[in-house]
């Protein structure tokens, strides 16, 4: 078997894992998310979301270091280095228990002092949200020292941990929307300890698996300051990205606690987490080709890095479209008959983050290029600039009255920036990639998109009337994707092939 044929063999079984895991996690989340609210009521969930924010927000520095770590142990493994592997390992770790250790201080002071003064939470609920606040700051430290085993897992590719843990998880959170109801405590209270101890059991999980399946994770007490060095010059790079990210994810919802309560926060709420569903299918393709990426980048194969990158973006552009074009057209129902009662800005929330997501799916694959590469200093300094922009825009478009919408248009048009203009030019300027590269990703997904669109929303209109039609509707936008990716998306011999192995599948049934 050739290099290329193991390795998509490997790519194509880590990421039917992980769909596995996320059918059941997706399902699952998105009946708990229902009950949830509905016990919590809208009041809590949004403040309960509003909290958790502010530690998100203080946590940016985690994501920076966490991308740092997660290459470091990647490369070492790719070069067949494993003697360093644990030297590697044990940096990083004790890096993000000293991380963890700064998050805390702030979260418990200048963090504190802004829930308590600036988020405008109503009295009668005011300690119970300084209560969730004070555990969510306990589970965001189980997050932050996990990256580092959590990096190891994803560079053994060893997916089906995830599957099995995930499902367990599920599991435990389910069984919360029964005991919620019969605690005679405060819900939100009881909530935050409830899901602080679902975290803190599967954080043991996986570290008990990294511990008896790979030796280098085993704990002790060593730092090489030229590894952290490298380290942390890299993940600098990404400081202000993710503190840029962190600006516009947690803190647009803090924004929107601030200017017009809870019920929006909540509402923000939900269309992110049905968004987060449809974005754990790209995902998952993405995180099991990642390391692939970063292997043969590694391995001096340079070329069929660069190839896997532009494949990779293309391809998941088009799952991201399968998923958010059925989204987009039957928002309306789809909410009502999963929340029954919708929160106002819901259905146009999630129309429009899923659109974003779209375009934040090619920005996301491209910067891979860069990140494989180590050629990440350049957009460190110009992504995280465009991304802040939000920021000041919306608090100031708030401060003159305009619609909690205007969030999302915002961060379509910035997205939009960022896939279309920034990732292209620094992956040809930096990165070896030519225009044809580039070409061959915008033009394919461009052309899909709008022979998808258009019958779609065509469509939509004459079929609005009943569950029924909208089901149909359903099928029949998800035909329309799969007939424009296949006959304009994919290239005259992917598609020959790919008829011919379905030929061969029916004459065996």
């Amino acid at each position: 078997m050739t290099t290329d044929s193991a390795n998509n063999k490997r790519i194509v079984k880590n990421t039917l894992l992980l769909y596995i895991r996320m059918l059941f996690l997706m399902l699952v989340n998105l009946y708990t998310s229902r009950v949830i609210l509905h016990i919590l009521g809208v009041e809590d969930y949004g403040i309960y979301n509003a909290v958790g924010g502010i530690v998100l927000l203080l946590s940016f520095l985690n994501s920076a270091l966490s991308n740092g770590s997660s290459r470091f142990i990647t490369l070492e493994l790719g070069k067949k280095e494993s003697s360093s592997l644990s030297t590697v390992f044990c940096t990083v770790l004790n890096a993000q228990l000293l991380l963890s250790l700064i998050v805390v201080l702030i979260a418990e002071t200048v963090g504190l002092w802004f829930v308590m003064n600036k988020l405008g939470i109503m009295a009668n609920r005011f300690d119970a949200a300084i209560f969730a606040y004070h555990f969510s700051i306990l589970a965001s430290v189980i997050t932050i020292t996990q990256v580092p085993y959590t990096a190891t897992i994803i560079a053994h590719e060893r997916m089906q941990i995830y599957a099995y843990a995930s499902i367990f998880e599920v599991v435990l959170k389910l069984s919360i929307l029964y005991l919620l109801p019969i605690v005679g405590y405060d819900r939100l209270e009881t909530y935050a300890v409830l899901l602080f101890l679902v975290q803190l059991l599967i954080m043991s999980i996986y570290r008990i698996y990294c511990m008896r399946q790979f030796k280098e994770t085993k704990y002790k007490f060593e730092f090489d300051r030229t590894k952290f060095k490298e380290i942390t010059s890299f993940s600098s790079w990404s400081l202000l990205g993710n503190a840029a990210h962190a600006l516009t994810g947690q803190g647009t919802t803090i924004l929107l606690q601030m200017f017009f309560g809870p019920k929006l926060v909540a509402a923000r709420a939900i269309s992110l987490q049905v968004n987060m569903a449809a974005n754990q299918f790209v995902n998952n393709f993405k995180l099991a080709a990642d390391p692939q990426i970063v292997k043969l980048y590694a391995a001096g194969e340079q070329i069929e890095s660069r190839k896997l990158t532009m494949n990779t973006a293309k391809y998941s552009f088009f799952l991201m479209l399968l998923l958010s074009l059925p989204i987009y057209v039957v928002a309306k129902p789809l909410l009502e008959l999963w929340l029954v009662n919708v929160p106002p800005y819901t259905i146009i929330f999630l129309q429009l983050i899923v659109l974003q997501s779209l375009f934040s799916t090619l920005d996301t694959c491209f910067y891979t290029g860069l990140y494989a590469c180590g050629k990440v200093r350049t957009n460190a300094l110009i992504s995280p600039l465009v991304l802040s922009l939000q920021f000041p825009i919306i608090y100031i478009a708030f401060k003159l009255g305009c619609s909690p919408v205007f969030l999302s248009y915002t961060g379509i048009a910035v997205t939009i920036i960022l896939a279309m203009i920034v990732k292209p030019i620094l992956l040809i300027k930096l990165a070896g990639f030519s225009g044809k590269d580039i070409e061959s990703v915008f033009v394919p997904c461009v052309k899909v998109s709008i022979v998808a669109f258009v019958p779609s929303l065509i469509a939509a209109k004459f079929l609005s009337g009943n569950y029924l039609q909208y089901a149909l509707l359903v099928i029949i936008v998800i035909a329309f994707v799969f007939l424009s990716v296949f006959y304009i998306g994919i290239e005259k011999e992917q598609r020959n092939e790919l008829v011919s192995i379905i030929k061969k599948k029916l004459l065996h049934l």
